[in-house]
């Protein structure tokens, strides 16, 4: 295997960037394709980037123009011994999952902004330094009240108890070691006849993963937390594992320092661009800039020591209860 010095890999990389369109090694829409056509490029295996340093730096690849949702990291709620997600969320506050009534599900996207219309939402405990999961039975919906009346049979309509969280220091620990220094590296993309092609055009990096700002959008209900479990019948339960999760191109967001190698897509308006929290009215706005291509949210209310605002308004979303 080729051992790449930072040097030399960055080398590489503007070479493909001045290459024509490249056909992807993937179907059409694959979420992996622009990263996993990359590595065939450059002849490295996948996820295992020859730096000398590889333990500091990963490379990150993906289109343009998306609006699909990148994973962060994994992290159950503490305390984990209890298995918070299995024995109480699911066994607790499930509700029987679609073409399977003999299975419960809980599957939630959850924010900081306000709660689900089943009542849960993401509580920031600034004095003892957690992330929270609070629950609020006057916050349900209409429509879920009969799942709400099973729930008081079941458990009561109280807070949670006990309540799932994550510490401060341990959510530092594990962004900071699952965000790696990254070569972030993004193409504009076209199919034609069924097969996806590649125009890599851009090529940044991303320093220094910045807990504060991990923080911040999370406040501003940027940052969800994603929950992705089922017990089983006649098959085994799975938990898919609590997700950390934002839109792909604001990943750039979360790093102290983003330095910019090549940028030129083929439409201008596709550049990198810096969003100011301060200007912006809803998380819409935010998502449907992201989708154009790679987006920094300026969180300054968390950054530079401002009075700090209200969280930015967020729609509704849809519960998405599928077969899995």
């Amino acid at each position: 295997m080729k051992i790449f010095t930072k040097e030399s890999l960055i080398e590489a990389l503007m070479a493909i960037c001045n290459e024509p369109w490249i056909q992807s090694g993937k179907p059409p829409g694959n979420d992996g394709a622009v990263g996993n056509t990359l590595e065939n490029l450059l002849g490295i295996e996948e996820n295992n980037l020859p730096l000398p340093n590889a333990t500091e730096w990963e490379m990150k690849g993906q289109r343009r123009r998306t609006s699909s949702l990148v994973t962060l990291f994994h992290m159950d709620p503490s305390p984990q011994a209890l298995g918070l997600v299995n024995n109480l969320l699911i066994a607790k506050y499930g509700w029987p999952l679609e073409n399977h009534p003999n299975e419960l599900s809980f599957r939630q996207t959850i924010t900081t902004v306000a709660p689900s219309d089943r009542g849960f939402q993401v509580i920031i405990d600034e004095t003892e330094r957690k992330v929270m999961i609070s629950f609020c039975a006057n916050a349900v919906g209409e429509r879920h009240r009969a799942w709400l009346q099973t729930v008081e049979q079941r458990v009561g309509l109280r807070q949670l108890n006990p309540q799932p969280y994550w510490g401060f220091d341990d959510l530092e620990y594990k962004a900071g070691t699952k965000l790696k220094n990254t070569f972030f590296v993004v193409a504009d993309s076209k199919t034609q006849d069924g097969i996806e092609y590649f125009k890599y055009n851009g090529i940044m990096m991303l320093q220094t993963f910045g807990f504060e700002k991990f923080l911040g959008a999370l406040r501003q209900g940027i940052l969800k937390i994603d929950f992705d479990a089922r017990t089983g019948y006649k098959r085994p339960g799975h938990n898919h594992g609590t997700k950390f999760r934002i839109p792909a191109n604001l990943f750039p967001t979360y790093y102290e320092q983003v330095t910019t190698l090549l940028d030129a897509p083929l439409d201008r308006r596709e550049r990198l661009k810096h969003i100011d929290i301060t200007e912006i009215r809803s998380i819409e706005e935010i998502e449907s800039a992201a989708k154009e291509g790679p987006t920094i949210v300026q969180l300054h209310s968390y950054e530079s020591g401002r009075v700090k605002k209200r969280p930015l308004k967020v729609a509704e979303q849809p519960e998405l209860d599928m077969e899995y």
